[in-house]
């Protein structure tokens, strides 16, 4: 067991994969409702919009717990914090499976958006405790490596059993996966004493260090960037390739098979080049949203673009939350807890200006948009982030 506030000096690889399991638990409930949304919307009586406000309560909540968290919890033991979430987890998706009404569901899907804000905001400090400093990279990707997986299974999943079972069975099935999670978590995850004696930093604070404003930019680009290209993939796919359904099923699982394995390549490659890393997956993604937008009636180069693009993108936010260690490493929930905020602000941004330019300009026209947002972030970081990283 470690109590000290210092890195673990014998890797606690047990808590890391603890830690893993929690995240695919998380983004498996985070996905549910977008597999779910028909059924859900029929048994409640409510319409699909209505059904997928379930999506949006989520993100906003977890916009919310990563700027107060680390505050909030300061003085309390982070092993037990984590274990919170767990818990919270579940009760989360038991509500949502017993649920009689739509507001009871939005109720479950409030704490789902604070365990989720909050275990983000945790992540990156607890990996810098579980683990030495240089082993850092691989411990985050190996919790990251959760997202992709939940990204492969949980939607897929989620829409062919709840034909069979039905979405509250669906749901129940995530609560379960919730209580491993705790069990594993309780038996795995070492004491982490809060420091009582030291003052953590503001946002605001943390922001103002050297380099960070400038991180921040690139990832507003980055993410709002990605999101624009990820929310209106299917129409592109479908109105530019005029792929059929199985060619389009086909293509969407390539991209959550080749981003599970950049998740799983990142740490390796942090390990050698955290700079370089950042800067050329950055670089490949904005490449392939160009290739796509000029060249998108081709299907097979649609599908081998995604690919890579899904690939590159497996290793942003291992690297990101990696700069963050070495950036700011004496307040890593606080930076964290940015990161996260930065994030979620950037989804929100990238759905609502895409389908801006969507209705503007089509498919092609959120792709070139993409493609300029990303590539501007790829040279903030080869020329602004060069001495940080």
């Amino acid at each position: 067991m470690v109590h000290s506030d210092q890195p673990a000096q014998k890797p606690a690889w047990g808590a890391v994969f603890a830690m893993s399991f929690g995240v695919f638990g998380l983004i498996t409930a985070e996905f549910l409702p977008v597999s779910l949304l028909t059924p859900i919307a029929d048994s409640l009586q409510v319409t699909e919009g209505q059904a997928g406000q379930t999506v949006t309560v989520t993100a906003l909540m977890a916009l919310f717990t990563s700027l107060v968290i680390s505050l909030a919890t300061r003085r309390i033991d982070r092993r037990w914090v984590l274990l919170g979430f767990s818990l919270i987890l579940v009760a989360s998706n038991l509500l949502v499976a017993f649920a009689d009404n739509l507001h009871v569901i939005l109720a479950g899907r409030l704490l789902l958006g604070i365990a989720i804000g909050g275990f983000w905001t945790l992540s990156t400090a607890t990996a810098m405790r579980l683990v030495p400093v240089d082993q850092v990279p691989k411990a985050l990707s190996i919790i990251f490596s959760g997202v992709s997986l939940a990204t492969i299974i949980a939607t897929p999943l989620g829409s062919f059993l709840g034909d069979i079972i039905g979405w509250r069975n669906i749901f129940l099935l995530t609560a379960l996966l919730g209580g491993l999670a705790f069990i594993w978590q309780f038996f795995s995850l070492p004491a982490m004493p809060a420091d009582r004696e030291k003052r953590h930093g503001s946002m605001l604070s943390v922001l103002m260090r050297p380099g960070m404003r400038w991180g921040m930019v690139a990832i507003i680009m980055l993410f709002t960037g990605h999101f624009a290209f990820f929310t209106y993939l299917r129409p592109f796919l479908e109105t530019v390739a005029q792929v059929n359904v199985h060619a389009l099923s086909l293509i969407l699982l390539a991209f959550g098979v080749a981003n599970f394995v950049g998740t799983s390549l990142a740490g390796y490659l942090l390990m050698r080049n955290l700079h370089l890393t950042l800067g050329g997956t950055t670089l490949l993604m904005g490449i392939m949203a160009i290739l796509l937008a000029v060249f998108g009636h081709n299907s097979l180069l649609d599908g081998l673009c995604i690919a890579l693009w899904g690939m590159a993108f497996g290793a942003i936010p291992v690297g990101w939350s990696t700069w963050i260690t070495r950036t700011v490493p004496d307040e890593a929930e606080t930076g964290g807890g940015l990161l996260v905020a930065t994030i979620q602000l950037a989804i929100t941004v990238g759905a609502a200006a895409g389908g801006w330019v969507f209705d503007a300009n089509g498919a092609r026209g959120v792709f070139f948009a993409s493609s300029v947002l990303i590539l501007l972030a790829s040279m903030t970081i080869f020329t602004r982030l060069r001495q940080r990283a």
